[in-house]
């Protein structure tokens, strides 16, 4: 007796606990598709995660054999609660939340009995879904005589834990009903969950289904719905698949917006399909639609990657006609990409314009790489302009902006002004390096002024302590260049005796010098043996070149005996 009573108290808990946690799935599922956030469980979800001891895919759905109540019942007792079943509630359990003021009795009786029976067929469906079924799913379906509403089949598509293919079949089966059509509620439901588990198989099944719906209704689907498919194909990094979804926006009756043109870009450059991806960032320039800051400046980023910086700097500009405020490092990055190509570098030097504040204090990099890149075109009057804009609003220059400029200016021969950048380096307190000294050496030495080369080589001298093999051999060749070779010997004995040790370099250009130019196999030969003796190689084309000059000499020396003679 006492057994039996306990048994009976258990089982009005049990109904108690399962009826008030069904009223709040069935009050829950009928909130609108976007009510639930991306990030959220459904009311399904948290049911089923709350009744279960141990959640798992294969243990999730509900009692397929036996008595589905004693079996919950059961696992209570036992700690190993199953998700509970649906029958046994009673009316007033389940129209706790579905009450309006204002419903007369009957009414509220009539809805009571409609709410009882899809909470049974509901289970049904569920247990159905949830299992691993084969081909015969359909024909179950059919043995249930559901009498299926739009609101049925959308908790049925919220559900968690069913197989992406068994709802994309479930679905398949409830439009060929009659009697039911397919909502905008409908779809969004399924193409939400379906999104939400990543798979490719279903990815492309889905997009078929909704390509259908659409061909046939082109008013039921939405923005929103084909949105998250083409968010779908760029996670899956479907490129073709994302840009088909985007050319049916017009089809289906809708059109673009910000997160449907930054998706689209997104898939195709993540297959570096870039001339694709541009064209859409037209589209997307010419509708006005442009997404948040942040992943603008990632369409930025993603286009320079793919070597269209100019097309990059179109998105820039449309940017800052709407006052967005761009990651800074995707605007650095801009620059630098329009730095690579000399007729993109003005464009680079428009940009530093827009520099202010502590975004221009500290953007050294960016106003280093434009001064380099101009001097690089042999623009070095617009690249001393920026060095001085920088000494006198910021960031301030360092030695690697002052070298630039320096280098420009020997390069395109005028050693004054080159001159005139050292002293400005100078009296801001900062020491010309040996690079600085080098190039301007350099810049003399290829003007045939050597004697100006070698005073700025005394100043050097004076200001480090020790120089690079690269800033003797700069003098070695403009002495070999005006054959005066005996100078170039001068300078490599000095090289050694201030403590930098030649390197094949200078050894080479000397040799080569001597046997074309003087035909001096001699002092080429004995340059040869230094090399040996500093264990340096030469290489074999200018041996060569040595015994070729020698054995030239002995025939020389043998014809002009032969004419003596006669």
């Amino acid at each position: 007796m006492w057994r039996s009573m306990a048994a009976r108290s258990t089982q009005l808990v049990a109904r108690g606990f399962r009826a008030s946690q069904m009223n709040q799935v069935l009050s829950e599922t009928r909130k609108p598709f976007n009510s639930f956030p991306k990030t959220s469980l459904s009311p399904f979800h948290r049911f089923f995660s709350h009744s279960s001891a141990n959640p798992s895919d294969d243990s999730l759905g509900l009692a397929e054999n036996g008595d589905p109540e004693l079996d919950f019942i059961a696992g209570i007792e036992t700690n190993a609660a199953q998700v509970p079943s649906f029958e046994g509630l009673t009316g007033d359990e389940t129209r706790m939340d579905s009450f309006v003021p204002g419903d007369s009795k009957n009414d509220m009786e009539e809805e009571t009995q409609d709410y009882e029976l899809d909470a049974n067929k509901l289970e049904n469906v569920l247990s159905l879904l949830q299992s691993k079924v084969d081909g015969s799913l359909e024909s179950s379906l059919n043995a249930m005589a559901l009498d299926l509403r739009e609101d049925f089949v959308v908790k049925v598509l919220r559900t968690p834990y069913i197989l992406g293919e068994n709802l994309l079949r479930f679905f398949k089966w409830v439009t060929n009903k009659p009697g039911l059509k397919v909502t905008t509620s409908v779809v969004e439901s399924l193409v939400k969950v379906i999104c939400s588990d990543i798979k490719m198989k279903n990815a492309y099944d889905l997009w078929d289904l909704v390509k259908e719906i659409g061909e046939k209704d082109n008013e039921v689907l939405t923005v929103d719905v084909l949105n998250e498919l083409v968010a779908l194909f760029s996670k899956l990094g479907k490129g073709k698949a994302a840009v088909e979804v985007f050319d049916k926006f017009s089809d289906f009756g809708c059109t673009p917006n910000e997160e449907t043109y930054y998706f689209t870009i997104e898939a195709l450059c993540r297959r570096s399909f870039y001339d694709w991806a541009w064209s859409v960032c037209e589209k997307m320039l010419d509708a006005r639609s442009l997404p948040d800051d942040e992943r603008l400046g990632k369409i930025i980023s993603w286009l320079c990657k793919g070597d269209k910086a100019k097309e990059a700097h179109a998105v820039y500009l449309s940017a800052e006609g709407k006052n967005k405020n761009l990651p800074q490092s995707s605007v650095n990055f801009l620059i630098s990409s329009l730095c690579k190509k000399d007729e993109t570098v003005k464009l680079a030097l428009e940009m530093l314009d827009g520099f202010s504040g502590d975004a221009r204090k500290y953007a050294i990099k960016p106003f280093s790489t434009v001064v380099r890149s101009l001097c690089r075109t042999k623009d070095v009057d617009e690249a001393k302009k920026v060095l001085l804009k920088m000494i006198e609003q910021g960031p301030p220059p360092g030695n690697a902006v002052f070298n630039s400029v320096v280098g420009g200016y020997s390069k395109v021969g005028d050693m004054e002004k080159a001159k005139e950048v050292m002293k400005l380096m100078e009296d801001r307190g900062l020491k010309p390096d040996v690079y600085a000294y080098t190039v301007v050496m350099s810049g003399y030495s290829n003007g045939g002024q050597m004697d100006q080369a070698c005073e700025v080589l005394s100043e050097a001298k004076k200001k480090h302590t020790k120089l690079t093999p690269v800033t003797y051999h700069t003098l070695i060749r403009g002495y070999c260049k005006l054959e005066q070779f005996d100078k170039a010997l001068k300078m490599l004995a000095e090289m050694k005796d201030f403590g930098v040790e030649p390197n094949v370099d200078e050894y080479n250009k000397l040799i080569q010098s001597l046997c074309l130019k003087v035909l001096d196999w001699q002092t080429a030969e004995k340059l040869l043996n230094e090399m040996k003796e500093n264990s340096l190689y030469l290489n074999g084309i200018t041996r060569s070149l040595i015994t070729a000059v020698k054995e030239l000499e002995a025939e020389g020396m043998k014809s002009l005996e032969a004419t003596t003679e006669v």
